[in-house]
C-alpha cells in the first residue's frame, strides 16, 4: 500500500509545500511579533554547520571576527544620502527608553556600514593599518511587509564583512574573492547548489555601493533566490565617515571600502533547491545527522546490535543518531526522518539480527541496500559521497534545462514563467529592465558570456540573467 504523503505536492502548491516542510521538519516557527522567526533546534543545527563553513572561509581570506552594537545613532545613517534613502522604509527606530524620550533616536541595525565606518575612521591612521578586514556574526532588523520564514523575516541572522583598503584595485579584488572563495564555494561544495555569480544592475545594487556582486540560485520552481552579495563601496562611506590614511608618500588619502553578507536565507534556499514531495533532502556535508540507526522493533540482541552499528559509524567520522524509541511506530519514525532529510537511514530489527544483515536506506535516490552490520560504515560513507555529488548534478541539470537564451524582452518574459532567461544587456537596457519589473520579473545579474564577472555595468557583450525572484 502506498504511503500517504504528509505534504502537498510541489507541482500543485509550491509555497504551501515550503511552509509545511519548514514547520513539519521542525526547522522554524513564526515568532510572536509579525515577521519574526523562532529557529528550532534542528533548523539551528543546520545553520550552525553552515555558519562554520562560511566562517572558516572568511578567516582563510584574512578577515577577523568582531562585534558592533545593535543600536546605531540615527544620525549615522544620514551621513550617506543614498544609503539612508535605500533603507528608510525598512528601519525600526527606538525613540523611547528608560521611560523617557531619547534625545538622539537609535536605529536597530539593518546593516552596519555606518557604525563600522565610524570606528574604521578611528582605527585607520596610516597605510600600515590597511587592509582592515572585519566580519561580524549578528542579527539585523529590516521591517518586512511580506514575511516568509528564512526567506524574508523582519529579524534574521547573518554575517556581514566590512573592509578598508589602500587602493581601488585591492578593494575590488577582495570583494570578488569573497564572492567566489567564500560564498560560491560554500554554496556549491557544501550546499550542493550551483550559483550564477554576477553583477547587479544600477537598479538592483545595494544602497550606497558603486557595484554589487551576487550569487543567484535557481529553486525547484524555477524562481531565483539571491544567496549572498558582496559590495564595492568605492569611497562613498570613507568620505562620509572620514576613513582616511597617511600614505607612504606622506599624502592623506581616502580608503576604499567593501561590505558583504550572507544570511539564514541560505537555509530557505537549501529547502527549495533540494526538497521533494517527501520533505527535505540534506546534502551530506551539511547534514547535522548524516545517518540515523532506526530500531524497528525491540528484541533479543537488537539494542546491542544497533549500538554497535552506531558506534562503528561514529568511529568512521559519520554524524549519527540512534533512534530506539520502539514505543513510537516504526513507520511514523521513518517518515519523520525522511521529512527531515537525513541522508542515510539504517533499519534494524530482530529479523535483521537473526539474518546478519541490515538495510541501508538512502534519502536522495530513495534506494535500499542489504549489507552485513560490519559493512554499514563503508556503505554509508560511499553513499554520503555519492549523494552529495548527485544533488549538485541534479541542480546543475535543472539550471541548464530551465535557462533559455532569448533575444527580446517578450521572450524573456515568456521564459521567466517557469525558469530564467539570458538576453544581451545591450538589447534590454534600463528601459527593458523597467518593463520587465512591471511584470514582476527582474534582472538578477549581469554576466560575461564565459560566465565571468563584468568589470562595469555597461561592459560590451554582457548578458542579463532574468527571472522571477523570492
Amino acid at each position: 500500500m502506498a504511503r500517504p504523503s504528509v505534504l502537498p505536492s510541489q507541482s500543485v502548491d509550491f509555497p504551501r509545500w515550503y511552509q509545511d516542510v519548514v514547520a513539519k521538519a521542525e526547522l522554524a516557527d513564526n515568532g510572536p511579533v509579525r515577521g519574526t522567526m523562532v529557529i528550532r533546534p534542528y533548523g539551528y543545527a543546520i545553520w550552525e554547520r553552515l555558519q562554520a563553513e562560511v566562517d572558516d572561509r572568511i578567516k582563510a581570506a584574512g578577515a577577523r571576527n568582531a562585534y558592533f552594537p545593535l543600536l546605531i545613532p540615527e544620525s549615522y545613517l544620514r551621513r550617506e544620502a543614498e544609503h539612508v534613502a535605500g533603507f528608510s522604509p525598512e528601519l525600526a527606530v527606538v525613540t523611547h527608553a528608560g521611560g523617557k524620550e531619547l534625545e538622539v533616536p537609535a536605529v536597530v541595525r539593518p546593516t552596519s556600514e555606518t557604525v563600522i565606518g565610524e570606528y574604521m575612521a578611528k582605527w585607520v591612521q596610516s597605510h600600515r593599518d590597511l587592509p582592515l578586514l572585519l566580519n561580524q556574526w549578528a542579527n539585523v532588523v529590516r521591517w518586512e511587509l511580506r514575511p516568509r520564514l528564512f526567506l524574508r523575516t523582519t529579524e534574521f541572522l547573518w554575517q556581514e564583512g566590512h573592509t578598508a583598503h589602500a587602493t581601488e584595485e585591492e578593494a575590488t579584488a577582495y570583494a570578488r574573492r569573497i564572492l567566489r572563495e567564500v560564498y560560491a564555494d560554500v554554496m556549491t561544495e557544501v550546499l550542493a547548489i550551483p550559483v550564477v555569480p554576477g553583477r547587479k544592475t544600477r537598479r538592483e545594487r545595494f544602497a550606497g555601493a558603486v557595484a554589487t556582486l551576487t550569487c543567484e540560485a535557481m529553486m525547484r520552481d524555477g524562481k531565483a533566490l539571491q544567496m549572498g552579495t558582496s559590495h564595492e563601496l568605492g569611497q562613498n562611506f570613507s568620505r562620509a565617515f572620514g576613513i582616511d590614511f597617511l600614505g607612504a608618500d606622506g599624502e592623506r588619502r581616502l580608503a576604499w571600502t567593501t561590505s558583504w553578507g550572507s544570511s539564514t536565507r541560505m537555509v530557505g534556499g537549501l529547502v527549495m533547491s533540494h526538497g521533494d514531495d517527501a520533505g527535505l533532502r540534506l546534502p551530506p556535508r551539511l547534514a547535522p545527522v548524516q545517518a540515523v540507526v532506526l530500531v524497528a522493533r525491540a528484541g533479543e540482541g537488537v539494542d546491542r546490535a544497533a549500538r554497535t552499528v552506531a558506534d562503528d559509524l561514529r568511529a568512521h567520522g559519520v554524524r549519527v543518531e540512534l533512534d530506539d524509541r520502539t514505543d513510537v511506530p516504526f513507520g511514523r519514525r521513518a517518515v519523520d526522518w525522511e521529512l527531515k532529510g537525513v541522508p542515510v537511514r539504517v533499519d534494524l530489527g530482530p529479523r535483521d539480527v537473526a539474518a546478519g544483515r541490515v538495510a541501508v536506506v538512502r534519502r536522495v535516490p530513495g534506494s535500499a541496500t542489504l549489507v552485513p552490520p560490519a559493512a554499514v560504515a563503508e556503505e554509508t560513507r560511499r553513499a554520503l559521497e555519492e549523494d552529495q555529488a548527485r544533488l549538485l548534478t541534479e541542480a546543475r541539470a535543472r539550471l541548464a534545462e530551465r535557462t533559455a537564451d532569448v533575444a527580446t524582452p517578450d521572450e524573456a518574459l515568456a521564459a521567466a514563467r517557469d525558469g530564467w532567461a539570458r538576453v544581451e544587456w545591450a538589447r534590454l537596457g534600463p528601459e527593458g529592465e523597467a518593463r520587465l519589473a512591471e511584470e514582476g520579473v527582474t534582472v538578477r545579474c549581469l554576466v560575461r558570456p564565459d560566465g565571468g564577472l563584468p568589470g562595469s555595468d555597461d561592459e560590451p557583450g554582457a548578458l542579463a540573467v532574468v527571472g522571477r525572484a523570492y
